[in-house]
């Protein structure tokens, strides 16, 4: 047994799944106008750039502030009302059929994602995989307080894929890892054989120096026409159980377009 690691926006999905609900939250109450226009003009840099260390720096601060006070059960309302209308069509098929190559080797389906666990959680539900590492922030009496208890980036991605190994018995040296960014170097890094999809320059580079493999993913699909219903217990939230929403929103609403001069 052994696992494949997945990140989440841009490697399994075509888009920043955070980016993608700011409408609901919009409707929700839970953010202005202002915020879903400037979300929009994210998702266009988002799908163009990347998002760097700096701009992952600027949504976490951000979001200290942004979901102060937000109710959970709201948020996760609002993901399970809208999920499948917005994250459906975006799952790339070249995603679906690495699952499915994976599973029969006895390897787990793991997505590791920045994003907030009650939207990251469901969405690995929707695709049936084993098991999601995602973003987590402190909660009291059914509230967010504001502060981040566990950020699912950078060398915590690695962190918390080698302490799952740890627990599972798995030998990372025979786990893939599959990403976009340079900020999942560390991820990529644990494992026997990482993955570039749609890497940015810089994962690029780092990727040819290392003699990584370099894939493309380009065929959005509706994932309800190519995964089954999935059987048995719902997907293993690993050392997650509340987490935060829009940390991706937050880079939005913390980025301000380039100008030359």
């Amino acid at each position: 047994m052994s696992a494949a690691f997945f990140d989440l926006d841009k490697t399994v999905i075509a888009k920043s799944s955070t980016l993608a609900f700011s409408r609901p939250f919009y409707k929700g109450g839970l953010v202005n106008r202002r915020a879903v226009l400037k979300a929009s003009y994210a998702q266009f840099v988002y799908l163009l750039q990347g998002a760097d260390e700096d701009s992952m720096d600027k949504m976490r601060d951000y979001l200290k502030a942004l979901c102060a006070g937000w109710s959970v059960q709201q948020v996760h309302d609002i993901v399970a009302e809208t999920l499948h209308e917005l994250i459906d069509p975006l799952v790339y098929a070249e995603a679906l059929e690495l699952f499915e190559e994976h599973r029969p080797a006895g390897r787990e389906i793991v997505i590791v994602a920045s994003s907030g666990e009650e939207m990251v959680g469901p969405i690995g539900e929707m695709l049936g995989v084993d098991r999601v590492i995602a973003t987590r922030m402190e909660v009291a009496e059914g509230c967010y307080t504001g502060e981040i208890a566990f950020y699912a980036y950078g060398e915590n991605k690695a962190t918390a894929i080698t302490e799952l190994a740890a627990d599972r018995g798995w030998d990372l040296a025979d786990c893939y890892a599959y990403s976009d960014s340079d900020t999942d170097v560390p991820l990529l890094s644990a494992v026997g054989h990482p993955v570039a999809v749609n890497p940015d320059k810089a994962l690029r580079r780092h990727a040819s120096e290392n003699d990584w493999p370099v894939r493309v993913f380009a065929k959005p699909v509706r994932a309800s026409r190519r995964v089954p219903t999935p059987p048995g217990p719902p997907v293993a939230y690993a050392g997650v159980l509340t987490v935060a929403a829009l940390l991706a929103l937050a880079w939005a609403l913390g980025r301000r377009p380039r100008t030359n001069g």
